[in-house]
């Protein structure tokens, strides 16, 4: 067995075509997404507050410059959805803590050649890693996908503080992983097999981070892990996130827009609440991501298909399905469907998602990168029994390989182009009205996760277990190294 080590990465060996997607590389930004990411602030409450009215201006004023403490780093899923009456919004599918999405943004300034990697550290982990307390040693970014922006954080990182990074991955399965924690301070093995202290890290480890990163450390590590397990990587938790924010907010007239969401939710209690639902539904393992552990039903094969399977966990979560007109899900607030890409020539509709990367900086929530996916067959307005859903609902390009590698489909990337924007038949509004959703979502899990931390700064387990009562995930986490 090969034994793992990180690299050093040192200031000057940026190169553009390591850290994007070759057809994202030379594309230039579509102006109206241009537009919109140089909207002042007080531009995009104006916008907003004339098309909401009941939206009370102060509160998303102070919304936006919210400044986040743990979840600082946040990219929000979001379908673009409608109803028979013809109102249209934004719906947000889950937000995630330390989001991919860099290497498929186009540069939105020509001579900012290292693009939103290095706007990222500069604005938000130089801050957060610039303060007193902080163990002495070198700086690191651990991975366990993702090579291609977890490097680019490398490099900017090192051309940021003038000094060599240490990159390294940190997967789940490995048995002799190049990253350890004593004492709390994180250690990096380089190609020397030496062990190098390291006073800070940036994290683009999203798989169960919880198994193997202690929620206690002296090193900063960003995001902290406390952002996954009050919902950026727990979607349990963040339904009630979002729940606990909308009754908080219920004055303001804002909301956070979600599918309708039933939690703590056992298997066998399934199948009726499927039924319920008008046999569509969409069935969540709570701590996956990158796709995994995600089903949509909306046949009686399909439910027998996920029943026969085993699952580590003891809760789930399950939606209402966004599906065609003809075949979405009965919710208490009516029927949602997509709207899905401009027709192809073909005369074919995709469902489409859009990400929204934001930031939290000194000056409040910022968005910093977007893109979307669309699935990969086309959405039909019948469906027979035999069909497979996913094939036209997922639109997630992660691919897991045998091995436990990861790819990805990018012949689905759809990129904010001249080329590709204009297929997703949305405006200025709407690129707003996505922003402040992963706004919202992202404030709700920062309060989530605020909450789960005492006066001492110490984790709340007992909180936690009584939000998400799951012996399997409780018995992962990692409190101390």
């Amino acid at each position: 067995m090969q034994t793992t080590h990180a690299v050093f990465v040192h200031p000057g060996e940026f190169e553009a075509h390591r850290h994007w997607y070759p057809k994202a590389l030379n594309a230039g930004i579509h102006p109206m997404v241009s537009f919109f990411l140089h909207l002042s602030e007080e531009r995009m409450i104006r916008r907003y507050c004339h098309l909401h009215p009941k939206v009370k201006a102060e509160t998303l004023r102070d919304l936006l410059r919210y400044r986040c403490k743990y979840f600082i780093w946040a990219g929000a899923d979001l379908l673009n959805v409608t109803t028979a009456g013809g109102k249209r919004q934004m719906v947000v599918i889950e937000n995630n803590s330390c989001p991919s999405g860099q290497k498929s943004m186009p540069l939105l300034e020509e001579t900012q050649e290292q693009g939103g990697y290095r706007r990222l550290v500069e604005r938000c982990f130089v801050p957060y890693t610039g303060k007193r307390g902080l163990p002495p040693g070198g700086l690191a970014v651990i991975y366990d996908k993702n090579h291609m922006e977890a490097s680019g954080y490398a490099v900017a990182m090192a051309d940021v503080f003038g000094e060599k990074v240490l990159l390294a991955p940190f997967l789940e399965n490995d048995p002799d992983p190049p990253v350890r924690f004593r004492e709390g301070v994180m250690e990096v093995r380089h190609a020397e097999s030496a062990w190098v202290p390291i006073r800070a890290a940036f994290r683009y480890v999203t798989q169960r981070p919880w198994n193997r990163i202690p929620l206690h450390t002296r090193t900063r590590i960003f995001n902290p892990l406390v952002a996954c397990l009050a919902g950026g990587r727990n979607k349990l938790v963040a339904a009630k996130a979002y729940k606990q924010f909308n009754e908080a907010e219920k004055n303001s007239g804002l909301k956070i827009n979600t599918p309708e969401t039933i939690w703590d939710v056992s298997k066998r209690e399934i199948p009726g609440l499927l039924k319920k639902m008008g046999g569509q539904a969409v069935v969540k393992i709570p701590y996956s991501n990158s796709g995994q552990g995600v089903f949509t039903i909306v046949s009686l094969e399909e439910l027998e298909a996920f029943m026969r399977q085993d699952f580590p966990y003891d809760r789930y979560i399950v939606q209402s399905l966004i599906g065609n007109y003809h075949w979405s899900s009965k919710s208490a607030g009516g029927k949602l469907f997509h709207v899905g890409t401009v027709p192809s020539v073909q005369g074919n509709t995709y469902v489409a998602d859009l990400r929204m990367m934001v930031c939290s900086t000194e000056q409040g929530i910022r968005p910093l990168c977007v893109y979307a996916r669309r699935a990969r067959k086309p959405l039909l307005d019948y469906i027979d029994a035999g069909a497979d859903s996913w094939d036209m609902l997922g639109t997630n390009l992660s691919i897991k390989n045998p091995d436990g590698s990861w790819g990805s489909d990018t012949n689905r990337l759809i990129l904010m182009d001249n080329k590709d924007f204009n297929r997703l038949g949305i405006g200025v509004d709407d690129l707003i009205e996505a922003f402040i959703q992963t706004t919202l979502s992202t404030i709700a899990i920062d309060r989530m996760a605020a909450d789960l931390i005492n006066s001492q700064g110490r984790f709340r387990i007992k909180r936690f277990s009584g939000i998400n009562d799951d012996a399997a995930l409780l018995q992962e986490i990692l409190l101390e190294s």
